[in-house]
């Protein structure tokens, strides 16, 4: 083999292996069912109102599991991603409750008032999509939690009616979170 073969084949290899990295699909949401608990709090998700949430890692099974890890709450998802990423883990995708594609509740049961909640494939989307409701006065199965929506005219009227702050996903910080689940 000559050295223009050599660095030939080189090269061929090395953009077949790029473009196997470009190409890579985006997994598509899961329906949780009742043997879905969180990895965080263990609760089961469907039986619990608010938000859920799925983050898919690549290359990487979740709290000993396959993917998706698996949350009943926006922000247990945030912090569980922040700690995995910090271990060098890539995420592949990161799926939250769309509150405008769902028919949702808002009620109140013991003195708290809380959101129903949507543990089918359909309700979830993207979370870099979404306009995050944060710390409102509704809360899920966690507390105040981050509650998405795919349209920010209905996030925009859901704090209006609600209280609580506006974030997109890249808006999102450890301090946040923090806030959100008391430490």
């Amino acid at each position: 083999m000559t050295r223009r073969q050599l660095l030939g084949a080189v090269g061929t290899g090395a953009i077949l292996g790029l473009g196997g990295c470009l190409g890579a699909e985006t997994p598509d949401p899961v329906t949780l069912t009742d043997n879905d608990a969180c990895d965080v709090c263990g609760m089961i998700i469907p039986h619990h109102p608010g938000p859920s949430a799925e983050v898919f890692y690549r290359n990487k099974d979740p709290s000993g599991h396959e993917n998706p890890a698996r949350f009943d709450s926006t922000w247990e998802a945030f912090e569980y991603d922040f700690e995995r990423r910090d271990r060098g883990w890539t995420r592949s995708a990161f799926y939250v409750t769309d509150y405008s594609a769902v028919d949702y509740e808002v009620f109140t049961d013991g003195g708290r008032t809380l959101i129903s909640t949507h543990p089918e494939a359909s309700a979830f989307v993207d979370a870099s999509d979404v306009t995050f409701v944060v710390a409102s006065s509704v809360e899920g199965a966690m507390g105040q939690d981050l509650i998405a929506f795919g349209n920010g005219d209905d996030a925009r009227s859901f704090q209006g009616e609600y209280g609580g702050g506006l974030a997109a996903f890249g808006e999102v910080t450890r301090s946040m979170i923090g806030e959100l689940s008391g430490t």
